[in-house]
């Protein structure tokens, strides 16, 4: 195991692992023990009472954070004739064209979310194996195959996430940057956490938020008591 740095090292000694903090103080004290030269990113990772191995237990949405994410969301959009114009006049990085598909092909990726007007999917289809593992593919179930092309970008570059629960039954987004402040974060955390509780599927018994924790790219977990976000 690699050896954990002094900064670390103290920034751990500032959290109680044996406690469930409410969600303001946890990211308070997450942003007070950071200690990265960079604006460190946050992330939220959140047990579920479900068995993703069960299609009825699946867990998956979309969200507008409020605050955003804090950083320039590159956008590659797959379109053309008008709707082409319209992605590039709503602000898309990227036109998928002959060219930029060659490119994806051949290992490019300086874009962070990829858009598709339905009757590109055929094309679109072909990158499958390279989007895929990337979770770079446009999905219908997201919102990123649609026509409404000015719509799905501005969400994206306000800061939409996706989110899909994994084998694991977690489920692991990232919901800003540290240098929001813990104000902001709440209510970017809280925002998460209610469309992830109206997501709860039927067959869900019991317990549905098992444990929450939050962290810094840097710093330790914090774990967040599901009783208190309310």
């Amino acid at each position: 195991m690699a050896k954990r740095s002094k900064k670390h090292t103290e920034a751990l000694k500032k959290v109680d692992r044996t406690v469930q903090y409410d969600p303001i103080n946890a990211l308070e004290l997450m942003v007070s023990s950071s200690y990265a030269k960079f604006d460190e990113t946050v992330d939220v990772a959140v047990r579920l009472g479900v068995d993703p191995r069960h299609a009825d237990q699946m867990v998956r949405g979309t969200v507008v954070l409020p605050n955003g994410l804090g950083k320039d969301v590159k956008v590659l959009v797959f379109a053309k004739g008008e709707k082409e114009k319209e992605a590039l006049d709503a602000g898309a990085d990227f036109i998928a064209d002959e060219e930029t598909i060659e490119k994806i092909q051949n290992g490019w990726f300086g874009f962070d979310k990829a858009i598709a007007t339905p009757d590109m999917m055929g094309a679109v289809g072909k990158l499958g194996r390279v989007l895929g593992p990337r979770g770079l593919m446009p999905n219908a179930k997201t919102g990123t195959v649609t026509f409404e092309i000015e719509k799905a970008i501005a969400e994206l570059k306000a800061g939409k996430i996706d989110f899909r629960v994994e084998k694991a039954g977690i489920v692991h987004v990232p919901v800003g940057k540290v240098s929001f402040g813990a104000e902001k974060l709440v209510e970017n955390v809280t925002a998460f956490l209610d469309k992830l509780i109206a997501l709860k599927p039927a067959a869900s018994k019991g317990a549905y938020l098992k444990t929450i924790s939050v962290s810094s790219t840097m710093g330790p977990g914090i774990k967040v008591d599901p009783m208190l976000l309310k």
